[in-house]
């Protein structure tokens, strides 16, 4: 592959996975990732921060649509039922891209300082949820609450999406908030 072709992104990630999965993410280094896309190191750090950030790059877009989601949910929803409509509406953005997310989640649970990294990405996550609600008029103590119900209905929904081999997130989303609801009857 020349350097020019298009998708460096793309290529980048690709080869991120699948060198942290035949090796370990500890063993692989940034010149191994754009050798192995046939890119240089320089376009990888045009790209890229640093090699964790190959795995959790749509961090910044999967927040802007959930407070983009967040802010358009009915009046009328609950804190949570916002959040919940929110997780739901960005399953579409998962399920495109299924078999990348379980690969990336095969690397992150092995390792765990990418664990550590992730749970920082999901705390970032409830902290724009929880403005998000403030920004509805929702109390900080109820939106707080409800963005880290939300996280965590969202943690428990991926597990489960990733395992599954045809089920939406959405559904899987939906299925959490019920056993959720179910728990506290």
């Amino acid at each position: 592959m020349s350097r020019w072709e298009p998708n460096a992104r793309g290529r980048l990630e690709q080869a991120a996975l699948a060198l942290y999965r035949e090796r370990g993410f500890e063993q692989v280094t940034v010149a191994e990732i754009a050798g192995r896309a046939g890119l240089t190191e320089r376009t990888f750090f045009r790209h890229y921060a640093d090699k964790r950030e190959v795995l959790f790059a749509g961090s910044a877009a999967l927040q802007e649509s959930l407070v983009t989601a967040v802010a358009a949910a009915p009046a009328a929803a609950t804190p949570l039922g916002a959040v919940v409509a929110a997780l739901e509406a960005v399953g579409e953005q998962f399920d495109a891209r299924r078999e990348l997310a379980r690969q990336r989640q095969v690397v992150i649970e092995a390792n765990r300082e990418l664990r550590e990294r992730e749970l920082v990405k999901l705390a970032t996550l409830a902290d724009a949820l929880a403005a998000a609600l403030r920004g509805r008029g929702v109390a900080a103590p109820a939106a707080d609450l409800a963005a880290e119900v939300g996280i965590a209905l969202f943690k428990v929904a991926f597990v489960r999406w990733v395992g599954d081999d045809g089920g939406k997130l959405a559904a899987h989303v939906r299925a959490a908030f019920a056993d959720l609801r179910d728990g506290l009857r």
